[in-house]
């Protein structure tokens, strides 16, 4: 089983600005409208875990339900699925090693990992074996950190790293273990 977490940050490592906004990923062009191996990232996963911020925004966005895959939302406060997303999307909440084990028993073996606090507490617990991070080359000088404090060091290994049209680049680092 891995965990895998796919985010976009600015240049000086937040995922969203100061007013809690996204608009920026959207600053430089993408006129050949790459995915940025995101559809292979999503076939690679047979589940989702995202925090209740990141659906939130999710709600917020002007498509469908954008996710094939079966969604588990990490909620404290969420206590039924609203009507209009009925059957897309599970609530799950506790020990994050231990919802892990059981999605493993469920037959889920790949994980997404979404969501700044939700990368955050899995990688607090050592739970994220791989992080596909898209840098977009902006400065945004404040906001919300993609990485908080830990408790312990936690050693990666860049495996891959491609440079996209624009500057925007991506890194892709395994989890080193001794």
């Amino acid at each position: 089983m891995a965990n895998l977490a796919f985010i976009a940050t600015s240049l000086d490592g937040y995922i969203a600005d100061k007013n809690n906004e996204i608009d920026w990923l959207y600053s430089i062009p993408n006129p050949n409208n790459l995915d940025m191996g995101f559809v292979k990232h999503m076939q690679s996963i047979d589940a989702l875990v995202m925090g209740s911020n990141t659906f939130e925004l999710v709600l917020t966005l002007e498509c469908e339900w954008p996710y094939s895959k079966p969604v588990f939302v990490l909620s404290n406060t969420l206590s039924s699925v609203p009507a209009s997303c009925e059957g897309k999307f599970s609530i799950v909440k506790g020990d994050l090693r231990e919802l892990t084990t059981k999605l493993q028993d469920d037959g889920y073996k790949n994980l997404y990992i979404d969501g700044g606090v939700t990368i955050q507490n899995f990688l607090k617990d050592d739970l994220i074996d791989e992080m596909i991070i898209t840098t977009i080359p902006v400065l945004l000088g404040a906001g919300i950190s993609l990485f908080g404090q830990l408790k312990d060091t936690l050693e990666f290994r860049c495996i891959k790293s491609e440079v996209f049209p624009h500057g925007i680049s991506q890194s892709h680092f395994k989890r080193h273990r001794i």
